[in-house]
């Protein structure tokens, strides 16, 4: 996790965004991953984006993942759904992703709809704390991490869980090839 400084995210709520914290407060005590295995690190906002938060801390591109919100219509109505993959990968939004919502095209949601919509600062979006009716798309790359660094729903700070906890979260459904290498 390179040079980041790690706790127990849920004794941390000053560096969450309030769905996230709501989200690991509900916590499933059968979890296959304990809540007190999600971490949290405070990092410095200006350095959020991927590739300057991964070079000023040491981590790999295989180590961080990008949560990206899509949408697409369907019948009238805007769909929404999360992906999450490698950092040295690009989602398939209207491949993959697209096919996973049932919409004739999909694409990045606005800025502004994904942080009204999530409760989230934009460029710190997590899977964690989504509103539950999205489904959350991951990358089989992202679960198979022994370890992985996402936003924490604010810029200043990424949360590091194990892979396979990203499967477990509400709506989450692992894909293979949701992503293609860089």
């Amino acid at each position: 996790m390179g040079t980041l400084k790690t706790e127990p995210a849920r004794t941390r709520g000053d560096l969450l965004a309030p769905p996230v914290t709501a989200a690991l407060a509900q916590w499933p005590a059968d979890a296959g991953v304990d809540v007190d295995s999600v971490l949290v690190a405070p990092i410095d906002a200006d350095l959020a984006d991927t590739a300057a938060f991964c070079e000023a801390y040491g981590v790999g591109l295989a180590e961080s993942a990008n949560c990206v919100v899509v949408a697409g219509k369907r019948e009238g109505a805007i769909r929404y759904a999360a992906c999450l993959v490698l950092a040295n990968t690009r989602a398939d939004v209207n491949g993959v992703a697209r096919r996973a919502l049932d919409v004739r095209k999909a694409s990045f949601a606005p800025m502004a709809d994904a942080v009204e919509l999530t409760g989230m600062e934009y460029g710190g979006i997590t899977p964690i704390g989504l509103p539950p009716e999205w489904p959350i798309l991951v990358d089989a790359r992202v679960v198979a991490t022994s370890y992985v660094i996402v936003g924490s729903g604010v810029r200043h700070s990424k949360i590091a869980l194990p892979g396979a906890a990203l499967a477990e979260l509400p709506g989450a459904r692992v894909v293979e090839d949701l992503a293609r290498p860089i």
